[in-house]
């Protein structure tokens, strides 16, 4: 096994810095763009491997785990997308970027102040923002149920939505 270079003992070039695994320069916007430094990461397979490598750790922060080497990122809200809305017999469920699924907390869902809806997902720990496609699928789901609050069909059952949500007048 080799040995790992040494860290630069000379400063950065004018008008750049160094990065270390505390301080990447990597961020997720808000709108789920990756970005390095001020510089959007526009690549697609770039995109995807950022997307299946990002994981909060222990402490609540979120890494990028690329093999053996990972480096903090930052988080500006949502760090996942809901990709796909499966639904079955007896729960939904969320298909995220990481390319893992995991069931739906109804009671989770939310709406953000343009109109799309998000979730807690990682047990709780991380939030996840819907693609158009994956709202539009949990639109289809949704129906009244006769007390007047919304829930989703997932085959005979009904999953009952949190009261608090209110969808925007469009």
């Amino acid at each position: 096994m080799s040995t790992p270079p040494a860290p630069p003992s000379s400063p950065p070039p004018p008008g750049t810095r160094w990065h270390t695994r505390e301080d990447s320069g990597i961020r997720l916007d808000a709108r789920l763009r990756w970005w390095h430094d001020d510089a959007p990461i526009e690549h697609p397979r770039i995109i995807e491997l950022f997307n299946s490598s990002l994981v909060l750790d222990d402490t609540g922060r979120y890494q990028l785990r690329i093999g053996a080497d990972w480096c903090y990122v930052t988080v500006e809200d949502a760090a996942y997308e809901v990709r796909t809305v499966d639904v079955s017999e007896a729960r939904v469920s969320v298909r995220l970027s990481d390319r893992s699924a995991e069931a739906l907390e109804p009671s989770s869902l939310d709406v953000d102040a343009e109109g799309v809806l998000t979730c807690q997902v990682k047990g709780g720990r991380a939030r996840a923002r819907f693609s158009r496609d994956a709202q539009y699928q949990l639109g289809e789901l949704l129906e009244q149920e006769a007390g007047g609050r919304l829930a989703l069909r997932a085959g005979e059952r009904l999953l009952l939505l949190p009261a608090s949500l209110v969808f925007p007048d469009v």
